[in-house]
């Protein structure tokens, strides 16, 4: 069975664009220090225009064909991660099953080593919600175009949440929280360079956590990563992102040199077992 690692090769092999290359229409956002998102508050412009943003569609391998090798996978890794409920893989992921930019922020903070207090990091929280708007436009159209079906519907096995209609009706492929991790990992990456082993183990566990939960396919998550990988190579080429980048990378460095939080060592054991594999 393909691994997340081939979206961690994908994400590799996209080199950011060199602000002469990035394309003179339309005109990038405007950054952060023109429209600064209020902490706790969602921002409302992506950074990508629909004319910028790539065809996800076009580029992620379709989901798995009825009765191929690939379909039998999928059945398979769902109906094995059934036996982990009560164990502490699936407890982690009930707890990842939060997502967004603070979510995931706090997931990362036994990596970062502290908890960012996300009212002292607005250009951060601009960053990253900002981005967020881009890797749900780059879900949704594979989302709408495939509508695959959730690997727990029209039958009763364990899922880690409470079923109902709203999450057995939103389509399954590629799975949004997989995505959001690859690329906030990515983002994250950036700024602290030294820690990026790290923070892409923990958005893989964090994506991996769909399927033990049972709310996703494994090829969902894959699909969900590469997805990722493909939003961060297309916001190199944004001005307004790559200055938001930056601003971002100066804060998040203040913010760790003053100190701050530790992470409640316990969540951090938690996550730990979430770097074995799951199957």
């Amino acid at each position: 069975m393909a691994r997340l690692p081939l979206a961690l090769a994908l994400l590799v092999g996209i080199a950011p664009a060199r602000a002469e290359e990035a394309p003179k229409a339309p005109a990038a956002a405007p950054s952060v220090a023109v429209t600064p998102v209020v902490p706790g508050k969602p921002a409302r412009q992506p950074y990508l225009s629909d004319a910028m943003a790539p065809d996800t569609t076009a580029i992620l391998p379709p989901p798995p064909r009825g009765q191929s090798a690939a379909e039998t996978a999928d059945k398979a890794a769902f109906t094995a991660t059934r036996s982990l409920k009560g164990s502490p893989r699936w407890d982690l992921a009930a707890t990842d099953v939060a997502d967004g930019a603070s979510a995931i922020l706090d997931d990362f903070a036994c990596v970062i080593g502290q908890r960012i207090d996300q009212t002292r990091a607005p250009a951060l929280m601009t960053l990253l919600e900002r981005s967020r708007l881009d890797i749900a436009h780059a879900v949704r159209g594979p989302k709408d175009h495939y509508r695959r079906i959730r690997p727990f519907v029209g039958n009763e096995a364990e899922i880690c949440v409470v079923r109902s209609a709203e999450i057995g009706n939103a389509f399954s492929f590629p799975s949004s929280h997989a995505a959001q991790g690859w690329a906030y990992a990515a983002i994250m990456a950036a700024i602290m360079p030294a820690k990026a082993t790290d923070f892409f183990q923990r958005a893989r566990s964090y994506g991996e956590s769909r399927v033990v939960c049972g709310l996703h396919w494994m090829s969902d998550v894959q699909a969900g990563a590469i997805a990722g990988g493909i939003v961060f190579g297309a916001l190199q080429g944004d001005a307004g992102f790559r200055a938001d980048l930056e601003r971002a990378r100066v804060e998040v460095t203040k913010l760790i040199a003053s100190g701050g939080t530790a992470p409640d060592q316990a969540i951090c054991a938690r996550e730990a077992v979430g770097r074995a594999p799951i199957l």
